[in-house]
C-alpha cells in the first residue's frame, strides 16, 4: 500500500500528462535499487540539449528524466535528495504530493529519492510539458 494518496488534478490544469509521467517512472524503477542519481545535460528530442536526472539502476538500465520547455509549458527538476541510508532497499513505488510538485520514490523503509519538480501546462493544452522519460541499457 502506498504511503501517498494518488493525486488527481482538475482537467483544466492537467490533461493526464503528470500521472502518465509518474506511471512511466514507476514502471521503470519498481523492483530495483538506485545505484546512482546524477544531473547531466542530455541530447534533446528536437536538437540541442536539456538538463536531466539520470538514475542508474541495479539491473543495468539508465532512467533519464529530461526537463521539457515548450513556450509557456514546462517541467523542470528543481532539486533532488537521495537518501544514502535507503539505497540498498528495493523500490516499491512512486508517489507525489503537492500537486505533483514533490515526487517520492520509496521503499519499505521510506523515501529513497525525493524530487522537487516545477511544472506548468502553460496555455492548456497547446504546448508539451511533463518529463521526457527514457529507459535504456547502460552502454547503448
Amino acid at each position: 500500500m502506498s504511503p501517498y494518496a494518488e493525486e488527481v488534478l482538475h482537467s483544466s490544469d492537467d490533461d493526464g500528462t503528470m500521472p502518465d509521467n509518474v506511471r512511466t517512472l514507476r514502471d521503470a524503477v519498481v523492483g530495483h535499487r538506485i545505484v546512482s542519481a546524477e544531473r547531466h545535460s542530455t541530447p534533446a528530442r528536437w536538437g540541442g540539449s536539456n538538463d536531466a536526472l539520470v538514475l542508474t539502476l541495479d539491473n543495468g538500465k539508465r532512467v533519464e528524466l529530461q526537463n521539457t520547455n515548450d513556450c509557456c509549458a514546462y517541467t523542470t527538476l528543481e532539486s533532488f535528495l537521495l537518501d544514502p541510508d535507503k539505497v540498498d532497499h528495493i523500490i516499491t513505488g512512486v508517489g507525489t504530493t503537492g500537486g505533483f510538485s514533490t515526487w517520492h520514490i520509496y521503499a519499505d523503509m521510506g523515501d529513497v529519492l525525493k524530487l522537487e519538480v516545477g511544472w506548468s501546462s502553460g496555455n492548456p493544452f497547446w504546448y508539451a510539458y511533463g518529463f521526457s522519460i527514457s529507459v535504456a541499457e547502460i552502454g547503448k
